[in-house]
């Protein structure tokens, strides 16, 4: 053994087969990151809370800190606005935790337990999501993997884009692109990607059906990503925006100012999906870009919170409560988990399967909701996640529809390939 590696940090990181390579410090086989961190010694950082300073160090740390520059340079852009989206109308900043969630599950009596899974069963009858499984004749250079081979894909992926896209087909929104016809020009004038990754969703979307203006929106930072294609292409004006969704004022976009534009995103996490459609439709004026229709693939709604969920008047005229809500999220995790993962069966098997057998019997002998939720079996769990989700994304399509679109839930794609398969669609109606 070297001196060198002597001075590293004895952290075992189990995904790498490695330990640490960051130097020990001088009272410690850790370093700074993996050493035993004191209660109360350690707060969020004030300009990037997802990682953690000494108190003590605090000051020094926010004039140094890696992301300070690049905040000061988000600040500056004139579609920068502190919190535009985030709907938080009461005031209300805590985020409430997966934790923090459990235990009001594990607060309420059985009985109470029993009348809100009665209360989801009755209001899930009435939400109507319907198959769209599309493989649009537009996408067959993607289907057919006649792209640029340089092009890191999965089939998968590919067959949930091409979907999300076909739907916006067949409501209207995009006709597929003929280039080769003089004077004809079917493409959509711009789309705004949210959550966009590393961007192949607008990626095949350019490629298969046109496009003059896109807008990458995305907070972080990825490698390999689909600027350097979509720069290549004729015509193409390309703007990635590097911005948390909540932080983003469509409106202050000078270059998208009265454009019609498309929006799109694909598995956006928890609340991104509300904060994506507070950042199209909320503030609408003669200036506005004008949305002519979007295509949301909702996904991790475990994550949700009710101070930015875009409509608490739904779930209020349900007769649902704010920490019944909270509740109904921490619920969706069932769905997916890997209690049955990926031997889930279709959904709409799954739904019906269970569909007779669903009749709730309390039993008295079971004292606490933490009983009763050991007893339920994997498949129960697994439908009623699946429900507390699609009511949860309900609300988000009356929001749509209340603000003139038309607008519906599909099953984009098999749940055999995702069962995160919800996407919104919507168009409007000129």
């Amino acid at each position: 053994m070297t001196a060198k590696s002597t001075n590293r940090c004895s952290f075992w990181l189990p995904k790498k087969k490695r330990s640490c390579a960051n130097t020990r410090l001088e009272s410690s086989v850790f370093c700074g990151n993996h050493s035993q961190r004191l209660e109360g010694e350690w707060i969020p950082c004030p300009i990037d809370p997802s990682h953690s300073v000494l108190k003590e160090n605090l000051e020094g740390h926010v004039k140094r800190c890696p992301l300070l520059k690049q905040t000061v340079a988000l600040s500056g852009q004139c579609f920068y606005e502190k919190g535009i989206n985030g709907g938080n109308e009461e005031g209300e900043e805590v985020v409430v935790t997966s934790e923090m969630k459990r235990n009001l599950v594990y607060s309420m009596s059985v009985s109470k337990f029993y009348e809100l899974v009665k209360k989801i069963e009755d209001v899930h009858s009435g939400v109507d999501i319907e198959d769209s499984y599309l493989s649009p004749e537009a996408c067959n250079i993607w289907f057919n993997k006649e792209i640029d081979r340089k092009i890191p894909f999965q089939e998968k992926h590919v067959l949930q884009q091409g979907s999300i896209l076909g739907n916006l087909e067949k409501i209207g929104v995009l006709k597929k692109y003929n280039k080769n016809v003089e004077g004809r020009d079917d493409s959509v004038s711009a789309v705004v990607e949210f959550g966009a990754g590393r961007g192949y969703l607008t990626q095949m979307l350019a490629d298969c059906y046109g496009v003059k203006k896109v807008y990458l929106v995305e907070r972080k930072s990825y490698k390999l990503k689909a600027d350097r294609s979509l720069r290549q292409k004729e015509n193409l004006v390309l703007e990635r925006m590097r911005i948390d969704i909540e932080d983003l004022n469509l409106n202050a976009v000078e270059a998208l100012h009265g454009v019609p534009y498309v929006a799109i995103g694909k598995h956006l996490c928890g609340p991104a999906t509300d904060l994506s459609l507070r950042c199209c439709l909320s503030r609408q004026d003669g200036e506005s870009p004008v949305l002519k229709g979007l295509a949301i693939a909702t996904c991790c709604h475990h994550l949700c919170q009710w101070k930015s969920y875009i409509n608490k008047e739904y779930i209020s005229s349900l007769g649902m409560s704010k920490d019944e809500f909270h509740i109904m999220t921490w619920f969706t995790s069932w769905a997916v988990d890997d209690d049955h993962g990926s031997n889930l069966p279709e959904e709409t098997d799954l739904l019906a399967s269970n569909a007779k057998e669903e009749e709730e019997v309390e039993d008295d002998s079971l004292s606490s909701v933490e009983e009763v939720v050991k007893k339920m079996k994997p498949m129960e769990r697994a439908v009623l996640g699946f429900k507390c989700k699609q009511i949860i994304d309900s609300g988000r399509m009356k929001w749509v529809k209340q603000h003139g679109l038309h607008s519906k839930l599909v099953k984009y794609i098999p749940a055999s390939i995702s069962p995160e398969n919800t996407l919104l669609i919507a168009g409007s109606s000129t």
